[in-house]
């Protein structure tokens, strides 16, 4: 094979190009990036070297890059001054791993905010003003309603629904994705004797809708169909990829000045 008949070499990321008009960096890495998954205990030192350099690579646009230990619920942090609210504060600059949370939300300047994900969504939120959410929605966070609670934190702190962004990154589709009944109706309201098929991203997107969100798309992608550019849980895989969303607020601290409480749900 010659070069000019060469594959083009796997991306590193795949962008949020939704976000592009509104100046909101926001991106989903590949298989190509490697492993940011730490684990429930000992964290592989390689993937911390990656959570490093990642903030590195990002800290002149956002000094602060803030990620949690993910429990599959629907607790969103709030980042304000210097501090996740209700997390035990963040300093100023670096990378911070909070405890148990799905989901972060903030109105402040030189934020990022971070998700592993393998077939699990990761759902991108910002408005024209710079705010961004990012949020990891799997089965368990989408019957808990982890978008609701994303974007109705944000309509309390002032925005309007109808003037957000909401992205559905790369994700298990609803071809790959079977539930047993249980779940099913947990997710959907109805009741089933057999398994089904599930597309999260198809609920994630309707409960934004129903939340007054106008302005929707979503990666062509599924995890499991190309596991050849992403992890996926459900192909065997035990890595993670990260998704990534920067604020992009131009303002000298939040909108509101100090940003009060954390978002709750049961896993």
């Amino acid at each position: 094979m010659t070069a000019a008949s060469s594959p083009d070499p796997m991306p590193l990321r795949e962008k949020v190009e939704a976000f592009a008009s509104i100046g909101v960096e926001a991106f989903t890495t590949t298989r190509a990036a490697g492993d940011y998954g730490l684990g429930d205990g000992e964290p592989p030192a390689e993937a911390v070297a990656r959570w490093h350099a990642l903030q590195a690579e990002l800290a002149e646009m956002a000094p602060r890059l803030a990620s949690a230990r993910q429990i599959h619920g629907a607790k969103v942090l709030e980042h304000g001054e210097g501090s996740a609210v209700g997390a035990g504060g963040a300093g100023d600059h670096g990378w911070t791993r909070h405890d148990d949370a799905d989901g972060h939300l903030t109105l402040a300047a030189g934020v990022a905010c971070a998700v592993t994900v393998a077939d699990c969504v990761p759902v991108f939120i910002a408005h024209p003003s710079g705010a961004v959410a990012l949020l990891h929605a799997g089965w368990r966070g989408t019957a808990a309603r982890i978008v609701e609670k994303g974007i109705g934190r944000l309509v309390d702190l002032g925005f309007d629904a109808t003037d957000l962004r909401v992205h559905l990154g790369p994700a298990i589709c609803g071809r790959c994705y079977q539930v047993g009944p249980d779940v099913f109706e947990q997710l959907t309201g109805w009741q089933t004797i057999r398994n089904r098929n599930v597309d999260l991203r198809a609920l994630l997107a309707e409960q934004a809708k129903e939340m007054g969100v106008r302005h929707l798309s979503a990666s062509a992608h599924c995890t499991r169909c190309d596991n050849d550019r992403f992890f996926s849980h459900r192909a065997g895989d035990a890595g993670r990829q990260v998704a990534v969303i920067v604020s992009a607020v131009g303002l000298s601290g939040t909108l509101s000045g100090t940003l009060s409480g954390t978002l709750s749900g049961s896993p």
